[in-house]
C-alpha cells in the first residue's frame, strides 16, 4: 500500500481533532462501521473539519500495526465519501509507553501523526511516571521525531509533579489535553489539573480523545469555549486549529505556550 499524507494548506480557520478512537473494531472505540459514522456525524455537527483516527497501540491487549491502520482508515474515509460526510480521516496511532518504542520506531513500525514522520502520541500508565520515560522519549527525539504525551491530566503523577511535565516541555515533548477533562467529563480533580496545566503553558493541543458518539465523543467546541472564557480567542484557536495544523503537516510546533493574561471583562465572567 503506499503511504501518503495530507495537507491542510487551503483549509481555514476550524477545529482540528488529533486523538480519537474511531476506526471500527481495533480498542476499545468504535465497535463496528455503523458506530465510527456515527462518531464522524458528532464530530461534522460539532465544527471539527478534519480528525485524526489513533488507535491504541499496546502490547498483548491491543496490537494494531502500521499497515493495518493505513488500510482501516483508507477504508473509513471511502466509507465517510459514500455515506455524504464531509470528514477526512487522517491516520495515526496511540503508542503505551514501553521500553522498546525507539527500537520499533527506527524499525519502522511506529506510525506517526498523519505518516509524515515528525510526532509520535504517546501515552503514560494512569498511576504514575516510570522511571524510563525520559530515556524513552529522548531517543524518540534523537530520531528526529517529537513525542506528544497524551491526556497528561490524566497521569497521577504529573497531576501530583507538575514539574515533570514542566521539564518535558522545556526538552521539546508536546503535551495534549482532553477536551472532557477541561468540561468536567473525568472529574473536578482532572478538570484542575489540566487547567493548571494551561494555565502555566504546558500544553500545546485539545483533542477529543473520542471513543463513541456519546459521553466520550468526539467534540471541541465545549473545551474551546472555556479556553476562550478563561484565557481569550486567540489561545484557543492556537490549541484545536494552529498547532493542529502544523502537527499534520510535520511543521515546529513553538515550545512556550504560555496563554494571554485575562482582560477585566474574562475575569468578571468567570
Amino acid at each position: 500500500m503506499s503511504e501518503k499524507n495530507y495537507s491542510l494548506s487551503t483549509i481555514h480557520y476550524q477545529l482540528i481533532d488529533l486523538h480519537t478512537h474511531i476506526l471500527p473494531g481495533v480498542d476499545d472505540g468504535a465497535r463496528d462501521m455503523e458506530q465510527s459514522l456515527a462518531m464522524a456525524k458528532v464530530a461534522i455537527k460539532d465544527g471539527i473539519t478534519m480528525l485524526a483516527a489513533t488507535p491504541h497501540v499496546i502490547r498483548g491487549a491491543f496490537n494494531n500495526c502500521k499497515d493495518d491502520i493505513l488500510k482501516k482508515v483508507e477504508s473509513l474515509n471511502i466509507s465517510l465519501e459514500k455515506s455524504g460526510k464531509p470528514l477526512p480521516i487522517l491516520p495515526g496511532a496511540e503508542y503505551y509507553l514501553e521500553t522498546d518504542l525507539p527500537q520499533r520506531l527506527a524499525d519502522g513500525e511506529l506510525l506517526t501523526i498523519n505518516n509524515t514522520g515528525h510526532y509520535l502520541m504517546v501515552e503514560l500508565p494512569a498511576a504514575m511516571v516510570p522511571e524510563y520515560t525520559e530515556r524513552i522519549l529522548f531517543e524518540i527525539q534523537l530520531q528526529g521525531v517529537t513525542p506528544i504525551i497524551a491526556h497528561p491530566e490524566r497521569n497521577a503523577g504529573l497531576a501530583k509533579h507538575p514539574e515533570l511535565l514542566q521539564a518535558f516541555a522545556e526538552r521539546g515533548i508536546l503535551a495534549q489535553v482532553t477536551s472532557h477533562s477541561l468540561t468536567g467529563l473525568f472529574g473536578k480533580t482532572v478538570q484542575r489539573t489540566a487547567r493548571g496545566f494551561l494555565q502555566r503553558g504546558l500544553i500545546h493541543l485539545i483533542a477529543s480523545d473520542g471513543h463513541a458518539a456519546h459521553g466520550r465523543s468526539p467534540v471541541l467546541s465545549q473545551a474551546c469555549q472555556e479556553i476562550e472564557n478563561r484565557w481569550g480567542p486567540q489561545y484557543a484557536q492556537t490549541l484545536t486549529y494552529e498547532n493542529p495544523h502544523l502537527i499534520i503537516n510535520g511543521h515546529p510546533v513553538p515550545a512556550t505556550q504560555q496563554p494571554p493574561g485575562k482582560t477585566w471583562w474574562q475575569r468578571l465572567r468567570r
